[in-house]
């Protein structure tokens, strides 16, 4: 890799040579400006205004405009000699713990490469103390024409310098916030817990820009003479009726994406069944209990009025029963009066007969 400054890392007295390579690379597409009507490129020229000529890179230098409009030729020779410790040298100020640094104040990345074999002790140790006191080291540099800070810390077995921007260059939040106050449950908060733990941790080796692809799928459609790919049509969602909803969709589909099965509840639930769990209509399942309780009483009175018509007619029937029994007891006791009075007679004539 290409190094882009050359200098040393001061610390404390020991001093270590260092070369400065860019850790990261773009992988964006770039896009010309053309003539529409033709297709031409536009391009810019330098020119000069008071030859009005267009002029090389190697005819162009800096300057630094006065408030007059006066411009101050300012050479390499001169920003090589600055009075700072920190033109050549990445001076270490602080060593502090990871967590202290707000990653809102991170820029650019660099690695920091060994300035030849004397550098390799140095090096050495500098990294394996700020391995040992998992702290990183706060620096001061100059780069491109300004001083910058720089955090200093171990990646593999190489050093990584991220450039920070100073406090003064990080805004404050003012106004982002919402203004309104809102309260958040223990409920939701458990759902964002548990979406937070279905979609887990992820190897950021697995991630690439798709956005990217799609361009490169274009242009080579378009370079073919074919017609460019459709955008998919979006995913539709239902009908997200409020906070409860969203999380508890996002649970299932997170759990889906992963091959998890979601819970019997959750698959037969409805997003539309989760407002009923608010206080507000909790009146409804009050009147459904006054209305069981009236159906159980009404049941009861069917059952005793079925009971009494049973033990009514129960009771007609016996009634009945005994005056079958009386009526017919009182017939055979009136046969045999009359049998007697029959016999009677008869002994009584033949009496007669015989006298």
């Amino acid at each position: 890799m290409r190094s882009i400054w050359n200098g040393a890392i001061s610390f404390g007295l020991v001093s270590i040579p260092i070369k400065v390579v860019n850790a990261t690379e773009s992988h964006s597409i770039s896009f010309r400006q053309i003539h529409l009507e033709d297709g031409g490129r536009i391009r810019y020229r330098k020119v000069c205004e008071l030859e009005d000529r267009e002029v090389g890179q190697a005819e162009i230098g800096k300057g630094y405009e006065d408030a007059d409009g006066t411009i101050i030729p300012i050479t390499d020779e001169d920003l090589a000699h600055l009075p700072l410790p920190t033109a050549k040298t990445i001076e270490i100020v602080a060593f502090v713990p990871a967590d202290r640094i707000d990653p809102l104040h991170m820029d650019s990345a660099y690695y920091l490469a060994v300035g030849g074999a004397p550098a390799a002790k140095p090096y050495t140790l500098l990294r394996e103390a700020l391995k040992r006191s998992q702290k990183v080291a706060i620096a001061k540099f100059a780069l491109r024409g300004r001083e910058r800070l720089g955090m200093l810390r171990v990646v593999g077995d190489a050093i990584a310098m991220h450039g920070l921007l100073w406090p003064d260059e990080v805004r404050e939040p003012e106004g982002v916030a919402p203004d309104t106050k809102v309260k958040v449950n223990d409920k939701e908060l458990d759902l964002a817990d548990a979406l937070m733990d279905t979609l887990g941790e992820i190897d950021l080796a697995e991630l690439h820009d798709e956005y990217r692809e799609a361009v490169e799928e274009v242009v080579a459609a378009k370079a073919a003479g074919e017609a460019p790919p459709e955008a998919p049509e979006p995913a539709g969602g239902g009908k997200v009726l409020d906070l409860m909803a969203a999380l508890e969709s996002s649970v299932r589909a997170a759990k889906e994406s992963r091959g998890e099965e979601p819970a019997r509840e959750e698959a037969e639930g409805e997003v539309r069944r989760l407002p009923q769990r608010k206080t507000a209509r909790a009146a409804p399942k009050q009147t459904a209990g006054k209305k069981s309780t009236a159906t159980k009483k009404t049941a009861a009175k069917k059952t005793a009025s079925s009971a009494r018509k049973s033990t009514s007619k129960t009771a007609e029937g016996a009634k009945k029963t005994t005056a079958k029994s009386t009526a017919k007891s009182t017939a055979k006791s009136t046969a045999k009066k009359t049998s007697a009075k029959k016999t009677t007679a008869k002994k009584t004539a033949s009496r007669k007969r015989t006298a």
